[in-house]
């Protein structure tokens, strides 16, 4: 007798143990984002201000050029809008239904963190623990190499940048590049 062994992404077998990232995570957009979801969908509904359910999200102190650009003085930003179950507006039964070049920067990017406008290592809420001996958490979710993610990241900065002014957005990006 044979067993068949069905391969399940990493993706779907965590959405069985928790809640995932696509669901009841703020995600940032980007004016950048905004145009692209708005052109690939038609919609224009799809986000809000809001301030961060979690007060923690409001501490980048490690992170100045991300406070300034992100947060309105009212301490609110524009995030995906959820459904009346916490998921995001885009999250079907599938997965995401945005084509991947529509997809906002920051799931893109998602499980890498970064801060100051650079790749700072793996998200530590993907359950690793379910990942097989010799797989890797990028590969496991279909990250592209880590110079796609490195210039996603690189265009989310310049893409929160460019609402400060071009003064400071030169001075911000003359430093992020010094470090």
């Amino acid at each position: 007798m044979t067993t068949r062994v069905e391969l399940v992404s990493l993706c779907a077998r965590c959405s069985t143990r928790q809640t995932t990232c696509c669901q009841k995570t703020e995600i940032y957009l980007t004016p950048g984002d905004v145009r692209r979801i708005a052109g690939a969908t038609g919609l224009t509904d799809f986000c809000e201000f809001s301030p961060p359910v979690n007060p923690a999200y409001g501490d980048q102190a490690d992170d100045p050029a991300w406070a300034r650009a992100v947060f309105r003085p009212d301490g609110s930003r524009r995030i995906l809008r959820h459904q009346g179950n916490g998921d995001c507006c885009f999250l079907g039964a599938t997965g995401c239904s945005l084509p991947a070049a529509a997809k906002p920067l920051i799931c893109r990017i998602y499980p890498y963190e970064y801060a100051n406008g650079r790749l700072t290592g793996l998200a530590t809420t993907c359950p690793v623990d379910l990942l097989g001996p010799d797989d890797a958490l990028p590969a496991a979710v279909g990250m592209p190499p880590l110079s796609e993610c490195a210039a996603w990241v690189a265009q989310l900065y310049r893409e929160i940048l460019v609402t400060l002014g071009s003064g400071l957005y030169f001075i911000v990006l003359v430093s992020l590049s010094i470090r």
